[in-house]
């Protein structure tokens, strides 16, 4: 795990070093993003319209029932289509992976400029919307929830921060870059609203205690 933080240090050092000299401008503002979530008034109403149940079980639950990264165009998959997206001059092969580019985390505020330090983050989990009713989908659905580019449900991020967020739900995690998170809330309301997902007490109140900050 030692080599792999001092990778990212050395990756950020590195960038800084560029954004100092001017080589590089990579102001968050200028990023391409996942589509604009709904508003936080939107996401209050839309939390009191969610079922709150206690979350179900994770038995029978594998990735495999979620078809993700299905070609979108071409040789391009829904990863590379939100490499290309979410990026700022990626360049891409012949056979569509990016092979330069520059990418900022939203999560954590990091710059990266290789496709392999990012993650394509389910912002709710597979797992967590199985839990949360998908158990009881068909299979087309799962993988139209799994490669769903129109609601605001994947997102290119720092790899160790995707891992270190795993399947839990904002009651458990929430973006390390705290000016993000009014974001992600409204994010997870609005995919949890369209998609008829349930939600726990617990996040919804997390969720509640965001959007009021907003």
């Amino acid at each position: 795990m030692s080599g792999v933080y001092a990778r990212r240090i050395a990756g950020l050092a590195a960038s800084a070093a560029l954004t100092a000299t001017g080589v590089l401008a990579t102001a968050p503002a200028a990023q391409a993003a996942p589509p604009t979530p709904i508003s936080a008034a939107t996401a209050r109403t839309y939390l009191s319209q969610l079922t709150v149940k206690a979350e179900g079980s994770s038995s029978g639950y594998s990735r495999d029932l979620f078809p993700h990264w299905i070609t979108q165009s071409g040789s391009c998959n829904t990863r590379e289509v939100v490499l290309k997206r979410d990026g700022v001059n990626v360049v891409q092969d012949s056979s569509c992976a990016a092979i330069s580019g520059s990418w900022y985390s939203e999560y954590d505020g990091a710059t990266w400029r290789a496709a392999s330090d990012l993650d394509i983050d389910h912002v709710v989990a597979l797992a967590e919307a199985w839990r949360s009713g998908a158990n009881a989908w068909t299979t087309s659905q799962r993988q139209a929830f799994a490669n769903d580019l129109t609601r605001p449900q994947l997102i290119a991020v720092t790899d160790d921060v995707n891992q270190a967020k795993s399947d839990l739900d904002p009651a458990e995690w929430l973006p390390p870059r705290t000016a993000y998170r009014c974001t992600y809330a409204r994010m997870w309301v609005h995919v949890k609203h369209h998609w008829n997902l349930s939600v726990d007490s617990a996040e919804k109140s997390a969720l509640q205690s965001v959007l009021n900050g907003c």
